[in-house]
């Protein structure tokens, strides 16, 4: 017998109800990779497209020809460590936005854990993740670049990209479900976001003074720690400081906490208005 009771802070969550529908979270997931490549020519190699051609367009634009400073590491792979998480990351708050919105109809009709949608959405993300790595580790090779041990640190990097994904996630699935206008709006936020987070170019280019401001990206953080942990002793530009990086692992925490908080306030109307 299942007994569905008001959500209230942050005991109200129902993070153990996740556990429950662990089937559920799994089949939904595989479903959303198998959607995505069903019926293509290419299927999951267009994973490796993406970041090869990204790669050579911005190295020729900001390696060539405005020579940006990587400290001492080959372009491509300087950019490479940076938007593979990014990647992750805006792929992800893509499909999370929209996610409710395509299921409506599971929505309207039966009860589960309203989280296990969008969740589902950041974990069928992990296929992709994972074969550009692959990418990632090919240029490495053919780079003769060799990670020192802060590789280690990989995973921990990796939760930190993925709980800024969710936890963006939430608010704008959200928030999706009432003003359609958010689906619009997201392209638009991610070109601008990429930008502003230390992708194409390193935090060295930005003052010292004003790095504690692009700290306050969870972006941030993330994206500097994975480009050190994988490059290692071969990078030897500038990076954040410990308390900056430190800033960066709060405003995870922040983002993350309140979409999950306002995702449960809100999903009790999800089936009304969607």
């Amino acid at each position: 017998m299942i007994v569905i009771r008001p959500t209230h802070g942050l005991a109200g969550m129902g993070l153990g109800q996740l556990w429950d529908y662990k089937e559920l979270l799994y089949f939904l997931a595989w479903r959303d990779v198998k959607v995505r490549y069903k019926q293509t020519l290419l299927g999951v190699f267009w994973v490796v497209l993406q970041p090869v051609i990204t790669v050579a367009i911005f190295t020729l634009i900001f390696g060539k020809l405005l020579k940006v400073p990587t400290g001492g590491v080959p372009y491509p792979v300087f950019l490479l460590a940076a938007l593979l998480p990014w990647n992750y990351f805006a792929s992800t708050l893509n499909r999370c936005c929209i996610s409710l919105v395509n299921n409506a109809n599971l929505i309207t009709k039966v009860y589960f854990p309203r989280l296990v949608i969008p969740l589902s959405a950041a974990l069928s993300g992990l296929v992709d993740f994972s074969v550009a790595f692959l990418v990632l580790l090919s240029f490495l090779i053919y780079f003769k670049i060799w990670p020192g041990i802060g590789i280690l640190l990989v995973p921990a990097l990796f939760a930190m990209v993925f709980l800024t994904a969710v936890g963006f996630g939430l608010w704008l699935s959200a928030l999706n479900v009432r003003f359609r206008d958010v689906t619009y709006l997201i392209p638009f936020l991610i070109q601008i976001w990429m930008y502003a987070t230390p992708i194409v170019y390193g935090s060295n280019l930005v003052p010292e003074g004003f790095r504690w401001i692009i700290a306050f990206n969870p972006m941030t953080g993330a994206v500097e720690g994975f480009r050190w942990a994988i490059l290692g002793n071969h990078w030897t530009g500038e990076t954040l400081g410990g308390l900056q990086f430190v800033i960066s692992i709060f405003m995870v925490l922040i983002v993350t906490i309140s979409g999950a908080m306002f995702f449960r306030s809100t999903e009790r109307t999800f089936a009304d208005i969607i």
